[in-house]
């Protein structure tokens, strides 16, 4: 059996009378869970094994590195590694592991395979090199889905990706069609199937299989061997001899039991969801994942029709889908929705914008291209050539730079799930057509504007068309939506939710020239702030010593949950009310707030008495923190009423902790950064400010106080400029002794819906500021100082003249990050 078997016999041979029977119950949960998973894909032992690997990403690695290659320069003809273009960032990884053992792969556009329908010539079909095709069955970029009988007709000679002699084998991507489709691999017997179970249950992560089918698995080749997968060897020889069984000899190391347990009380779950909830609305479907296929596509549909009805009051499109199916047939289109929200001119609102704007209203969406390059590329029309620019330009995955040259660099995608809802679909539609469309024009109710989609049917009955054709229309009625939705609430989230997005990679512009501003009345500092606990309140100074991580003591401490998590606005919007000041004469800062007694912390770093040195991250880098006592972690914990502690960046590892390599710095070495997520300055424009107020004064019942909507905006320095957003125009600028570069425009998020005197939130603040900018929410300018050159720290002031640079090119990179820059 699997080689994790061996740890449990262990476990019950040293266990006592009173764990026996636990321990038996335990081995006997993982044997029904390896059984579960077969069945749940309707296959046995006989035709696969289950090799257990820590997510999707280990299992295609597994295959690249086993499967039977024969390189180039042999007597043989040699392998090809053919894959989907439309596949996720793993399946075309594996083209490195195959480079390197000489083989080439080649990749095929959808258009190519779905042309590629000749037959090889009979002398070359017995041939036996072993060649492997990719693709996924399911688009996890647009949620369309790709024949499963590709697999036969490739593997039998009949569908030829390549015209090249040989076998082929076939990987199956099915990772994200698992997720709400059944798979029968007693139909479709693909060679590899690699599942993540995660987008299954959404529950564990870390752990994924991959199914070999057996007459595959005698050919593959093994190299490394880990713990638990050799039957025996040699230590001082070249001598290895591995298990018999696949799994027993691919699963190196101890796989994560505990959570193998856990999959099947997950099929027991989702086998009750479906026989439950589901089963009243579709009674003819035996299958449980077919039911959660039809739910899922039932509500895709409603949300894809919806949304392609929106129109702005000159007849343009709000949203632009990206699709390869008019989703009328559950069969070639899964319930994904990919698409990018339009101005009334046409033009692409940012996915950055997007995302900040779904966050006010409890939507979660993901943003980007998906870890799928290929289908990016096709549906967004971005050439190679492109990609190589956005990336000069500073864009990389996982960035949140959405636009660059007024173009998209990805867009937006939902997803829907088992457990969601007719709710969520109208949660989300109506978050559409709140921030797109004017008051008059968004009061139209729902039913109206999706209307046309819907044909009323009995109750208990779904029917579909033709399931060979892309043009039937979904027969269902709202009320069978509501039904259906009425058992499978959720709290409008998307499943699965996937982790947000990386840190920011702010693009600094180009090489500054000296350049005549507009006007010749001087810049000054308005007003100075530092917020010593990141995420709370601000403490305003009229002068304050600089030092090489930004202002002094400005965001060195934390407010962290019980996990060690920093908790900011976003979370616990009352950290606005916690109030510190720093007393530079008796070096402490005092922390007060209404209703409790104030509190003093030493600003000695004690990190080399009994501090408890930690690692925590901001914005993911990783930084050196030590704890700040009982004392002040109870008097937070009061206030804010949940339990919370206070850390502090420990200053003997600053230099190391938190540093940032900053594109275009004179200097060659990295920036230290204290707590804050990216930069070391933010500097807003009170002209830049009053004009927004203006804008934002139209839409509010109670226009803003000037005071107010600057400490929404969390700054550090506040200039007095002519002209409303010239600070846009800057590369540098110069105060006194300091120089600062301007390293890229602040992207707002919804910490400046909350008041920073209350706590309180209006999402109309970052609405307001989204229209005000042109389908943008930048809003300040972040600064990086330039090393200083004396040994003491400068002095900034209220009052000292601010002398800029102007960019050559005055056109502003695109915002960095939905993350909240100023609030830490």
């Amino acid at each position: 059996m699997l080689c994790y078997l061996d740890e449990i016999a262990a476990l019950l041979f040293l266990s006592t009378p009173a764990t026996y029977l636990h321990n038996i119950w335990f081995a006997a949960g993982i044997l029904s869970s390896f059984r579960r998973i077969l069945q749940h894909f309707h296959t046995t032992a006989e035709d696969y094994t289950v090799i257990f690997t820590s997510g999707c990403t280990a299992a295609l690695k597994l295959i690249a590195e086993s499967f039977p290659w024969i390189p180039e320069g042999t007597k043989q003809p040699s392998s090809r590694f053919c894959y989907l273009t439309d596949s996720h960032t793993s399946v075309v990884g594996m083209r490195g592991i195959t480079a390197q053992m000489n083989v080439l792969s080649v990749p095929i556009k959808p258009k190519e395979i779905l042309l590629a329908k000749s037959r090889l010539p009979a002398e070359e079909q017995n041939c036996t090199t072993p060649h492997l095709f990719s693709y996924p069955a399911q688009s996890n970029f647009s949620g369309t889905k790709y024949p499963l009988s590709w697999i036969q007709n490739i593997k039998s000679g009949k569908l030829c990706p390549i015209k090249i002699p040989g076998k082929w084998f076939v990987l199956l991507d099915a990772a994200s069609y698992v997720s709400s489709s059944p798979l029968d691999l007693g139909v479709h017997q693909a060679d590899f199937i690699p599942i993540s179970f995660y987008k299954i249950f959404g529950f564990p992560t870390g752990l994924g299989a991959l199914l070999v089918n057996n007459r595959i698995a005698p050919l593959l080749r093994k190299t490394y061997f880990g713990g638990g997968t050799a039957a025996a060897y040699l230590a001082g020889e070249d001598f290895y001899f591995p298990r018999k069984s696949i799994a027993e000899r691919f699963e190196d190391g101890t796989v994560s039991f505990l959570d193998i347990i856990a999959l099947k009380h997950g099929f027991d779950v989702l086998e009750k969801l479906t026989e439950r909830s589901l089963g009243r609305i579709i009674l003819h479907y035996s299958s449980g994942m077919e039911k959660i296929k039809q739910h899922t596509f039932a509500l895709a549909h409603y949300t894809y029709a919806a949304l392609s009805n929106l129109k702005y009051a000159n007849g343009a499109p709000v949203v632009r889908i990206y699709s390869d199916t008019d989703f009328s047939n559950p069969d070639v289109q899964g319930p994904i929705i990919n698409f990018n929200v339009l101005d009334e001119n046409g033009d692409v609102l940012g996915f950055s914008q997007v995302d900040s704007m779904a966050s006010l209203h409890n939507i979660h969406v993901r943003t980007g291209c998906f870890c799928n390059t290929g289908a990016c590329q096709m549906h967004l029309d971005i050439s190679n050539e492109d990609i190589q620019r956005n990336l000069q330009a500073g864009h990389v995955c996982g960035d949140n730079i959405d636009l660059v040259d007024g173009r998209p660099t990805g867009s937006v995608r939902i997803s829907f799930g088992y457990m969601s809802s007719f709710e969520d679909a109208q949660t989300f539609l109506n978050f559409i057509i709140a921030t797109r469309l004017s008051k008059s024009d968004s009061e139209i109710p729902l039913q109206t504007v999706t209307k046309p989609m819907t044909e009323s049917v009995p109750d208990d009955h779904l029917s579909f068309n033709n399931a060979d054709k892309l043009s039937p229309v979904l027969q269902i009625s709202d009320r069978d939506l509501r039904n259906i939705s009425s058992e499978a609430k959720t709290t409008g989230r998307w499943q699965p939710l996937e982790p947000e997005a990386e840190s920011i990679r702010a693009a600094v512009s180009e090489t500054a020239v000296p350049t005549c501003r507009k006007g010749d009345k001087p810049i000054t500092i308005a007003k100075i702030y530092l917020y010593p606990i990141k995420s709370c309140s601000a403490f305003e100074v009229t002068e304050w010593p600089v030092g090489n991580q930004g202002l002094l003591y400005d965001r060195n401490w934390m407010v962290v949950n019980p996990n060690g998590v920093c908790m900011t606005q976003k979370q616990e919007p009352r950290l606005c009310l916690v109030n510190p000041s720093i007393d530079l004469k008796q070096k402490i800062m005092v922390i007060q707030a209404e209703g409790v007694d104030p509190i003093s912390v030493p600003l000695e770093d004690n990190t080399g008495k009994e501090a408890v040195i930690c690692e925590s991250k901001v914005c993911s880098h990783r930084v050196k923190t030590y704890d700040c006592g009982e004392r002040v972690a109870g008097w937070l914990s009061t206030f804010l009423g949940r339990p919370c502690r206070l850390i502090r960046q420990s200053s003997d590892v600053k230099s190391k902790s938190h540093q940032k390599n900053t594109k275009g710095l004179s200097c060659a070495t990295n920036i230290s950064l204290s707590l804050v997520n990216e930069a070391q300055y933010l500097l807003i424009n009170v002209a830049s400010i009053l004009q927004l107020k203006e804008h934002i004064s139209a839409r509010l019942k109670e226009p803003l106080e000037i005071e107010e909507l600057i400490r929404r905006f969390r700054a550090n320095i506040v200039v007095s400029a002519p002209e409303s957003f010239e600070e846009e125009e800057w590369a540098e600028i110069s105060i006194g002794a300091l120089q600062f570069q301007v390293v890229g425009p602040c992207s707002r998020c919804q910490i400046i819906c909350i008041d920073q005197q209350s706590g309180e939130r209006n999402k109309e603040i970052l609405q307001s500021l989204s229209a005000a900018r042109g389908r943008k929410t930048n809003f300040g300018i972040y600064l990086m100082n330039q090393p200083l050159l004396s040994s003491f720290s400068d002095i900034l002031s209220v009052g000292s003249q601010v002398l800029p640079v102007l960019k050559e090119n005055t056109e502003i990179q695109p915002p960095t990050s939905s993350e909240e820059k100023c609030s830490g």
